[in-house]
């Protein structure tokens, strides 16, 4: 493979590293991080005596085609000194991978994250606030019924259970819906065509979608016959006119329509006052339990808590990089 084209894939690895990623060399295990990405080389430093060094792309090339050149795997003690940090950048690049027990550096057929980085610590000392967004309670109150009841045997269930998860879900469902496209709204003034953005959980990409509506009704059939089609081929049963003929004769919708009826399952009403009385409780009863299994559920809710925020969090592209 031709390195240009790994060294641009290992350089979009590194920009789209979450804030405060560390990684850590294979043989000293000693930490860095990656503050800088430029054309030709990739900088770093390390937190402990505050190094920055500047790792050269032709390194990498060379380190890519000595691994290449081994007939299994590339013996990392063969590397010249402090060039440790040399390999656990380039286990970033999904092609290579290291064994840290066997201390060996490869290439891999199955593409995996690397294993030599660590996610940045959570600080315990930020303040968290409980955000006023309406898929936040029905997300918590989803998960509590989610919890009590096993929707792997929804027959099982009693009527009122399902009406419960069914009012849940929709809810659910639309005002994260509402998030998502006011989310969708702002990424779209900072995603550019061909320019993915990665974040911890995936990754965005602009894209486009023609819509098209008719031109006068007059006009397209003048077109079309000028270009040989006859105004028979194109026209059609227009179903907003035939619903204004129906309106002032005798038929009826039967005689001009194929009515095909099919039930169906809607919301009809939401008991806002009782399910902000359920979370309350839910709230005000984890708060005061002290029994382990409250525990359990007070960090579950708390980790639902940390994806929600993650999940609503956007980090431009510039922010992946750490200087």
């Amino acid at each position: 493979m031709v390195f240009q084209a790994t060294w641009r894939n290992l350089l979009e690895e590194c920009e789209a590293l979450g804030a405060g990623a560390t990684l850590v060399t294979p043989l000293s295990n000693d930490p860095f991080r990656i503050t800088d990405v430029q054309e030709q080389r990739i900088v770093i430093e390390f937190p402990d005596d505050g190094e920055k060094r500047p790792l050269q792309r032709a390194q990498f090339e060379t380190l890519a085609r000595r691994i290449g050149d081994a007939a299994d795997a590339f013996d990392l003690e063969r590397l010249p000194p402090d060039a440790d940090p040399y390999p656990a950048v380039l286990s970033l690049h999904p092609r290579f991978e290291i064994d840290e027990r066997e201390g060996l550096i490869r290439e891999s057929d199955e593409p995996g994250p690397s294993q030599l980085v660590r996610a940045p610590e959570r600080d315990a000392e930020t303040e968290r606030t409980e955000p006023d967004l309406a898929v936040y309670a029905d997300a918590l109150l989803l998960t509590d019924a989610l919890e009590r009841h096993d929707v792997t045997a929804l027959g099982d269930q009693e009527t009122s259970t399902l009406v419960n998860l069914y009012t849940l879900l929709s809810d659910v469902q639309r005002n994260a819906d509402d998030l998502r496209q006011d989310v969708a709204d702002v990424l779209l003034e900072r995603v550019h065509h061909d320019q993915p953005v990665h974040a911890q959980f995936g990754s965005v990409q602009r894209t486009s979608r023609e819509y098209r509506s008719l031109r006068d009704a007059d006009d397209v059939l003048t077109t079309l016959e000028d270009a040989g089609i006859p105004r028979e081929r194109v026209t059609s049963v227009d179903s907003s006119k035939v619903d204004d003929a129906l309106e002032v004769t005798e038929l009826s919708a039967s005689d001009v329509y194929e009515i095909d009826q099919r039930e169906y399952v809607r919301k009809a009403d939401v008991d806002e006052e009782h399910k902000e009385t359920r979370l309350q409780g839910l709230k005000d009863q984890l708060a005061a339990s002290d029994e382990p299994e409250a525990g359990d559920l007070r960090e579950e809710i708390d980790e639902l808590e940390a994806r929600i925020e993650e999940l609503t969090e956007f980090k431009s592209g510039t922010e992946f990089q750490v200087g």
